[in-house]
C-alpha cells in the first residue's frame, strides 16, 4: 500500500506543482523503483517498450496526413462540401462545423487538429454572422471530438496496440456512435438556431453542390480505402495509414497543387514536433502502467469495485465517471497506458467484451478535451474566439451531455455498438 500511494500521490503532487505531465510520471515512477530496490534501468527499458509497437507507426502517419490535409487544401474542400450541403439549414454554420469535424475525423484522427484547422476558418466567420460567441466555440470543441471516436483514430490505434485489441474492430465500432454523436450534435444546433430566432441561407444551385462534392471526391475516398483495406484484410491499420499518406501527397502535390516537394521539410518537422511529445508521454507512462500491474494495484481495484457491484453495467458506468473525471487533468493517450491495466483487469471479471470496452474507454475520454483544466480542443477554440474558458464551458455542458448520454446508451445495450464490428470482422471476437 506504501508503494501505491508513493506511486498515486507522487505522481498527483508532481501534477499540482505544475511539472509537466511526462516528466510528473517518470519522476514518480523512477522514485517509486528505487523505493522497491529495482534496477534504475528498468525506466529505460518499460520506456522503449512502451513505444517499440509497429502499430504505433499509424500515429505519426495520420499527424503528418493532418499537416497534409490542411496545408495542402484538402480541408478547404471538405468545409465547401459541408457548407453546400447543410449551410442552408437553420443554424446552417454549426451544421458546417459538425459535418466537417466528421469528415474531417474520417481522414486525420485528432481532435486538436480538427478544433485548429476547422476552427480557425468557422470560429471566425460564425461570430461575423452573429452567432454567440461562447455556443461557437462549444460547438467547435465538442464536434472536434468526433475526430477520436470516426475512424480511423489515434486514440484507438493507442488502445488497441496496448491493450492487445483488434484496431479495426475498434475503428468500425466507432462509426455508429461517431454518427449518432454527430447528428445529435446538429439536432442542437438546430434547436440552438430556433431558440435565437436565425433564419436558413438560401440555398445553393444543385451545380454549385455537384461541383463541391466532385472537388472534394478524392479526399472523401480516403476514408473509404482505409476501412476497406482493414476491414478486407489487405493490410494492418498502419499499413492502412502510410497508404493514406501517399494518397495525400499526391493529392496535395500534383492533384490540387497547394503544396510544393519544398514546403515538405517544413510540414514534416511540424508533424515530427507534433508527434514526439505525445510519444514521450506514452514512453513515461509505460513505465507507470508496468508499475501498477507489478504492483497488483489493478487486482487491489477491481477488487473494491466488485464489492460495490458485480453488474457490468455498474462497471462500465463506474470506469466511464472515472475516466471523465481523469480526463479533466490527463490527456486521453495518457489516461490510457496508465489504466489500461486497470480497465482490462475489470472488464474480464465481468466478462465484458474488449472491444466495447475499448469503445466505452474512447467516449469517456473524449470528454477531456473539451473539460478543463486540460481540454485541448476547448482551450484552442477559445484561443481562437479570445474568451474564456469558462464562458466557453458553460455552452459545453448540454453539448457534452450527447456523448454521455451515447456512453449510457452504448453500455446498456452492447450491440449498437458492435453490431457492426461483429458482422464484417467476426474473427476479432472469436472466442469472446
Amino acid at each position: 500500500m506504501g508503494d501505491t500511494i508513493l506511486l498515486i500521490g507522487g505522481f498527483l503532487l508532481l501534477i499540482l506543482l505544475r511539472v509537466p505531465i511526462a516528466f510528473a510520471l517518470a519522476a514518480s515512477s523512477l522514485v517509486t523503483i528505487l523505493t522497491l530496490g529495482l534496477s534504475p534501468v528498468t525506466v529505460a527499458n518499460q520506456m522503449f517498450s512502451g513505444i517499440n509497437s509497429f502499430s504505433l507507426l499509424a500515429v505519426p502517419f495520420f499527424l503528418f496526413l493532418g499537416k497534409l490535409m490542411n496545408d495542402g487544401g484538402i480541408t478547404d474542400r471538405l468545409l465547401k462540401v459541408a457548407d453546400t450541403l447543410v449551410g442552408p439549414i437553420r443554424g446552417g454554420l454549426g451544421h458546417v462545423n459538425v459535418l466537417a469535424s466528421m469528415m474531417f475525423g474520417c481522414i486525420s484522427g485528432s481532435g486538436a487538429a480538427d478544433t485548429a484547422s476547422i476552427g480557425s476558418v468557422l470560429i471566425p466567420a460564425m461570430k461575423k454572422a452573429g452567432y454567440d460567441l461562447p455556443y461557437t466555440v462549444a460547438i467547435t470543441a465538442c464536434s472536434s471530438t468526433l475526430g477520436m471516436v470516426i475512424p480511423p483514430s489515434i486514440l484507438m490505434v493507442l488502445y488497441g496496440a496496448f491493450g492487445n485489441v483488434s484496431i479495426g474492430a475498434l475503428f468500425i465500432g466507432g462509426l455508429v456512435p461517431g454518427i449518432l454523436i454527430g447528428v445529435g450534435q446538429m439536432a442542437y444546433t438546430y434547436y440552438v438556431a430556433v431558440k435565437n430566432g436565425m433564419e436558413p441561407t438560401p440555398r445553393q444551385p444543385v451545380s454549385e453542390v455537384a461541383k463541391a462534392v466532385y472537388n472534394a471526391i478524392p479526399p472523401l475516398l480516403l476514408p473509404a480505402i482505409i476501412l476497406g483495406g482493414i476491414m478486407s484484410g489487405v493490410f494492418t491499420a498502419t499499413e492502412a495509414a502510410a497508404v493514406a499518406v501517399v494518397l495525400g501527397l499526391i493529392l496535395a502535390l500534383f492533384v490540387y497543387r497547394e503544396l510544393s516537394i519544398r514546403d515538405l521539410p517544413y510540414v514534416l518537422g511540424r508533424a515530427v514536433v507534433d508527434y514526439s511529445l505525445p510519444m514521450f508521454c506514452v514512453a513515461t507512462a509505460g513505465i507507470m502502467g508496468w508499475l501498477i500491474a507489478y504492483l497488483n494495484i489493478a487486482n487491489d481495484i477491481a477488487t473494491f469495485i466488485l464489492s460495490i457491484t458485480h453488474s457490468s453495467f455498474g462497471i462500465m458506468m463506474m470506469i466511464s465517471g472515472f475516466l471523465i473525471i481523469v480526463g479533466t487533468v490527463l490527456s486521453p493517450v495518457t489516461a490510457v497506458i496508465i489504466f489500461l491495466p486497470i480497465i482490462q483487469a475489470l472488464g474480464d471479471v465481468a466478462h465484458i467484451n474488449d472491444v466495447h470496452m475499448g469503445l466505452i474507454v474512447v467516449l469517456s475520454l473524449t470528454t477531456g478535451l473539451v473539460t478543463p483544466p486540460y481540454g485541448i480542443c476547448l482551450l484552442i477554440g477559445c484561443q481562437i474566439a479570445e474568451i474564456s474558458a469558462t464562458r466557453a464551458f458553460v455552452a459545453v455542458i448540454p453539448i457534452l451531455c450527447i456523448t454521455i448520454g451515447m456512453i449510457v446508451l452504448g453500455s446498456l445495450f452492447p450491440d449498437l455498438m458492435l453490431f457492426l464490428p461483429k458482422l464484417v470482422m467476426p474473427e476479432a471476437f472469436a472466442g469472446g
